[in-house]
């Protein structure tokens, strides 16, 4: 994978006004994608060839990024993508159970739009069909947006695509996706169903077990990956 290649196909997205805000946007996604794992450094000269854009731009969407802890600058070494510690996943975590357990005791009267949930639903099963894991997490990350969209809230939905990307940085470094991912497959079905019935109660009660089940499987499995030998 070329990551800097793959963002000269984002360069498109950018227009002919390459606002930091868009700079910032292109890069959140392809961190949380994995195109540039914890630890890489970003360079400058690269990257803002590849988009076209100003080294004033760039340098702002990284002060952007910076702030919502994707990304630290290193004194005299440059732009890195951040690793996270353990509490800082323990965090995320706290964060997501009250936003997205909020979103769903919050919805009306059903019927719900479930069908961007359906979709990541049916993408997530897929990717598992042909083993690849990382897919896998790629779709519980656009199950788990797609459920937050349901609030109808671009301040909520902004908020949440960078408390899931910072989570991304996390799955990034453990050693076995599929054993991390792939029970969360079910549950989301589970949810989707819950939700397509018009049961927002289930929903909810079924979304917190997931997240606190989620959240100690994952703090376990990262303490133990970041404090392995050679870490």
């Amino acid at each position: 994978m070329d990551p800097i290649g793959e963002l000269a196909d984002d360069r498109v997205l950018l227009g002919r006004t390459s606002t930091a805000e868009r700079v910032a946007d292109i890069l959140r996604t392809r961190i949380a994608e994995g195109f540039f794992p914890p630890g890489t450094r970003l360079s400058e000269e690269s990257i803002g060839g590849a988009l076209g854009v100003s080294r004033n731009t760039l340098r702002e969407a990284f002060r952007l990024l910076t702030h919502e802890r994707l990304l630290v600058h290193q004194l005299n070494r440059g732009v890195f993508v951040r690793v996270l510690a353990v509490d800082d996943v323990a965090d995320i975590y706290r964060t997501r159970r009250l936003v997205e357990c909020a979103v769903v005791h919050g919805l009306g009267e059903p019927p719900y739009a479930t069908d961007g949930l359906a979709a990541a639903v049916a993408e997530g099963e897929r990717a598992a069909g042909r083993g690849d894991w990382p897919g896998v997490s790629t779709a519980n990350i656009h199950f788990h947006r797609e459920l937050v969209a349901l609030a109808g809230s671009a301040r909520t939905d902004e908020l949440m695509r960078g408390v899931l990307a910072e989570l991304r940085l996390a799955f990034h470094l453990v050693a076995d996706p599929r054993g991390l991912h792939e029970p969360y497959l079910l549950r989301n079905r589970e949810i989707l169903a819950a939700l397509t019935g018009g049961d927002r109660a289930r929903a909810e009660a079924l979304l917190a077990r997931y997240l606190d089940d989620s959240r100690a499987r994952v703090v376990d499995v990262y303490a133990r990956t970041v404090d392995a030998p050679g870490e």
